[in-house]
């Protein structure tokens, strides 16, 4: 499976010579704000870069004058008029693309400007590394309309934990950059403009790792948070790095070390999407 590139139902999708996809919400005149059809198009391209050995890492972003507005206002009330089966459906769908989103076997990076609401939280808080302007703002402002941030909740939590969350889930205050890196939703806080550099830097970073070592720490991240420490872990974490110790990538990665060269690493590494 390829990754399909050009621009679809709101969202541009491309690919360089490195491997590096950018996913970018094109919806500028509502501030890209997430409706079904832009859902759907970020699910397939992250199923495709999930299937794609040629994508080496993933970065989101937005056109215009903000990343993500949250829900779109159009799908908004068209939720509002369906029965509580309907919105069920309607609701596993941002859903599933989050977690797609988050358990994807690529390393992820969201490059957050502007206003950022609602469900552009929640994509923010699904990709490994968060990027954010100065001046960006982001907030939960769901219980101002009467809702509850639930899709998005299981992701936000894991970046912000669960004191935070009270706060900011109940308040809906806005969250400025600085405190966005203070609470573990941004990684980094750069200069109005500065998010290109700074997202090439953290590309070139992960280029020089193992694609199969990268997805399996990844996955590793998810597998501990499930887990109790005990004999169990002890024994599944250390089954990991013996399998990868063995790999032809992990073979190459130490052999690379030890001869003072940089690693070639196979293209066809074996990466899985866990929904695949």
């Amino acid at each position: 499976m390829a990754l399909a590139t050009g621009t679809q139902q709101g969202l541009r999708v491309a690919i360089d010579d490195a491997g590096i996809a950018t996913l970018a919400l094109a919806r500028p005149a509502v501030r890209n704000a997430l409706d079904e059809e832009l859902i759907g198009a970020l699910d397939r391209a992250l199923r495709e870069a999930a299937g794609d050995p040629a994508v080496r890492v993933v970065v989101l972003r937005g056109d215009g004058a903000a990343f993500c507005a949250g829900a779109d206002l159009a799908w908004m009330r068209r939720a509002a008029g369906l029965d509580e089966a309907r919105n069920l459906a309607d609701a596993l769908r941002l859903a599933r693309m989050l977690d797609r989103l988050a358990r994807l076997p690529r390393p992820t990076i969201a490059l957050v400007h502007g206003a950022t609401m609602g469900g552009g939280v929640g994509l923010a808080a699904a990709c490994d590394l968060c990027v954010a302007e100065d001046t960006a703002v982001f907030a939960l402002s769901e219980v101002r309309l009467g809702l509850v941030p639930g899709a998005i909740s299981p992701h936000v939590v894991r970046a912000i934990g669960e004191r935070q969350a009270l706060r900011y889930f109940q308040t809906a205050e806005r969250i400025p950059a600085p405190r966005a890196k203070e609470i573990g939703l941004a990684h980094e806080v750069v200069a109005a403009g500065g998010l290109d550099v700074a997202a090439a830097g953290l590309c070139a970073e992960l280029l020089r790792g193992g694609p199969a070592a990268l997805a399996a720490a990844k996955d590793l991240v998810h597998v501990l948070r499930d887990l109790a420490p005990g004999s169990a872990t002890i024994e599944g974490t250390a089954a990991r790095i013996a399998r990868q110790r063995a790999s032809a990538e992990g073979r190459e990665g130490v052999a690379a070390f030890l001869e003072r060269r940089a690693p070639i690493w196979p293209r066809s590494s074996e990466l899985h999407d866990p929904e695949g």
